[in-house]
């Protein structure tokens, strides 16, 4: 899981990103608004930790891209600032923050709230209904799929499969990942039959299937805006 640090003093991001790592997080950094946003543009993470006093673009103006502008409006997202006052909280937490920290803060709590929200995210994931841009629409509920209104069917394993693939936001999964997500550790498939199942779902998508892509030697991954 990859976390995007969002932090204009050097240590601070230095220190959050170390303890981050040490257990078991990916990480990138940003150390001001405008360099937040083009990296979220790009998607691929599974958290945002934001300050609030951050040159170019503030912490909330940040936020405010993630829930109304950037490719993942549901991107979990942690507010840290040395803030204490309750109109900034309250207003991160209006705008869609998940959590709020305030500075100076335990390691080990920065931790376990990105967990703890994180854990929230992917609960929340599972049983709602996933919305493309493009009009993909995958209800976990009902096992229903419409891509523009339309119905396809899929067989269980395509679902789940596609599923996965959309609520990455563009990261490549391994066909390994594929298997683990739809099957667990202990399935018994090759990866030979991904890729067969990866066809039947881009035949079965029409003029969508384009944005099921391949990334050679290592799975796959979903970007509708490619072509």
């Amino acid at each position: 899981m990859k976390i995007l640090v969002v932090e204009d003093d050097k240590d601070i991001s230095m220190l959050i990103s170390f303890h981050l790592k040490a257990n078991g997080f990916e990480t990138e950094t940003a150390s001001n608004g405008k360099e937040a946003v083009e990296k979220l543009a790009e998607g691929g993470y599974s958290l945002a930790l934001l300050d609030i006093l951050l040159p170019e673009l503030s912490g909330i103006e940040v936020l405010k891209y993630i829930r109304m502008e950037s490719p993942s409006p549901d991107l979990p997202v942690i507010m840290a600032s040395a803030l204490t006052d309750e109109s900034e909280i309250i207003a991160s937490l209006e705008l869609g923050a998940d959590d709020y920290i305030t500075k100076p803060f335990s390691p080990k709590i920065l931790v376990a709230r990105v967990r703890s929200v994180i854990r929230r995210s992917e609960h929340r994931g599972r049983s709602g209904t996933v919305k493309t841009e493009m009009g993909i629409m995958l209800d976990p509920g009902t096992r229903k799929c419409t891509v523009q209104d339309e119905p396809v069917v899929l067989t269980a394993t395509e679902f789940d499969m596609l599923l996965a693939l959309i609520r990455e936001g563009g990261r490549v999964l391994t066909r390994t990942e594929i298997i683990e997500r739809i099957k667990g550790d202990d399935y018994p498939v090759t990866e030979r039959s991904i890729d067969v199942q990866i066809a039947s779902i881009r035949k079965k998508l029409g003029k969508m299937g384009y944005a099921i892509k391949t990334v050679w030697g290592i799975g796959y991954r979903y970007a509708e805006e490619e072509r």
